[in-house]
């Protein structure tokens, strides 16, 4: 045997010897026979928010042969339940930030799915362990955040997926040919739409004093959010309305809904934004005096300039009932999107219409769909869908696998919807200043110009409070 052989012999032997002495082999799938997974090639995942959505995100991560859910936490018990029950062998904590310090050696990857409000230091604590990172819809709560955790991904070299779904479809994968292929021409206007929001919104700021329950911890709920007493208006379910916790309507929806404009067409930020609030809409009357909760309706314009230098594209969002003109093409009876809302794309030659998520992409009139040629599949389908997209990518490894929703792509998009939530914010600070006309319906509106270089409104700088919040004191988040 050479000497360079049987140095390599040797060393393999000692290696082996040291893994064996440690208790720690890696065993080849072959000697553990068909079909069987060995315990290095699984995921490990911890669940940050156990109960509501968080339990259903286990619960799909969980269909893979390939996944554990080796931890839960969440600030109430009482929501955790059904999950601790699904995952017993998971350990169980109230407060991440003490579940990643005392798992950190057993965790691999972390679902997020908790209040807007603590997406981002939930995911950049993981993320700063070096964990893979699945977070739920909007990516953040504030501008500053989502910037923070677009560059946080690359810099810990982690795998991530924001949880908007219709990224993976193969609607909004369609549509996208549909559209290089030319069949609608330039698209010049977009207009978006929703039903929500199906929880109260446009109301007084809740008052009373509420015993906090049992199972509950109130301070961790809070999270970096500034102190307020407990009120049952704000948990489980209907923190999405107010803004300190929750992205109202914009967070809940746009994500889904603005998704396919975002992957369709050449734009990143806006530099125009203006919103309308109609006062009538809302059950309590003048919305400009309720700072603290989102209004019960509001219209969303946003100006896009294209990266081809082609010009700009205009963007409206309407929720709460508002909808946008029906267009001529549709036919008598025919849906006006899907159950949920949609998205209708106007361009030079033509216009296509899709339904939440992206799903069914047509060209109206829908008799062009028989009549017209449907481009070939040139981008590839995600089978196994969203959630096992994360999981098989975080398995593989960079430069292997891919993710739809990366937070390099979440981020700017996730920007982009929460500047309609400044532009509503920011219409509320403007409007509560002045007299208003009984007879109105709507309210005065400001046109705000935003830079995203500096990340800032120029024209308005009241409005820049809203980029970035203050953070409760040992809540702050940073790379």
């Amino acid at each position: 045997m050479s000497g360079k052989k049987s140095e390599l012999s040797r060393r393999n032997f000692v290696r082996n010897t040291a893994l064996a002495a440690s208790g720690f082999m890696i065993v080849p799938r072959h000697v553990l026979g068909k079909g069987f997974i060995a315990p290095s090639d699984k995921l490990n995942i911890a669940g940050i928010g156990a109960g509501g959505k968080g339990r259903s995100d286990l619960s799909n991560f969980a269909t893979s042969p390939r996944v554990n859910i080796v931890s839960l936490c969440d600030v109430d018990e009482s929501r955790a339940v059904d999950s601790r029950k699904s995952f017993p062998k998971a350990s169980y904590y109230k407060d991440f930030r003490e579940m990643l310090d005392k798992e950190k050696n057993h965790i691999d990857a972390c679902s997020v799915s908790v209040p807007d409000n603590v997406h981002a230091i939930a995911s950049l604590s993981a993320m700063q362990l070096g964990k893979h990172v699945y977070c739920q819809k909007p990516l953040t709560h504030d501008i500053y955040e989502a910037r923070l955790m677009a560059k946080a991904a690359g810099r810990y070299n982690v795998i991530t997926q924001m949880g908007n779904q219709g990224g993976s479809s193969d609607g909004v994968r369609k549509a996208k040919e549909m559209y290089d292929a030319g069949l609608i021409g330039e698209v010049h206007t977009v207009q978006v739409w929703t039903n929500r929001p199906i929880w109260p919104q446009g109301l007084p700021t809740p008052t009373g004093k509420f015993d906090v329950p049992k199972d509950l911890d109130w301070n961790l709920w809070l999270g970096p959010a500034q102190h307020v007493d407990y009120n049952p208006a704000y948990h489980p379910w209907s923190w999405r309305g107010w803004n300190k916790f929750g992205t109202g309507s914009l967070g809940d929806m746009a994500c889904h809904m603005m998704d396919p404009v975002f992957r369709i067409l050449p734009i990143d930020f806006p530099t125009e934004v203006e919103c309308s609030i109609p006062t009538s809409w809302t059950p309590a009357g003048d919305e400009a005096k309720y700072p603290d909760g989102f209004p019960a309706a509001s219209m969303i314009h946003l100006k896009y300039p294209r990266k081809d230098g082609k010009g700009d594209i205009k963007v409206s969002w309407y929720d709460g009932g508002l909808l946008p003109p029906m267009p001529e093409e549709l036919l008598d009876g025919e849906p006006f999107g899907g159950d949920d809302g949609g998205a209708l794309f106007i361009g030079t030659k033509g216009k296509m219409m899709v339904d939440c998520y992206g799903e069914r992409p047509r060209l109206l009139p829908s008799k062009l769909m028989a009549e017209t040629t449907m481009p070939k599949e040139t981008i590839a389908r995600v089978p196994e869908g969203h959630y096992l997209q994360w999981v098989n990518a975080c398995i593989a490894g960079h430069g292997n696998a891919t993710t739809s929703s990366p937070f390099e792509y979440a981020g700017p998009f996730t920007e982009s919807i929460l500047i309609g939530n400044l532009a509503i914010r920011s219409w509320g600070l403007e409007n509560s200043k002045k007299t208003q006309d009984s007879d109105a319906d709507f309210l005065g509106r400001k046109k705000l110009y935003w830079n995203a270089k500096e990340m800032k409104i120029t024209n308005f700088d009241e409005a820049n409070q809203f980029v970035k919040r203050e953070y409760r004191a040992g809540w702050g988040v940073s790379l």
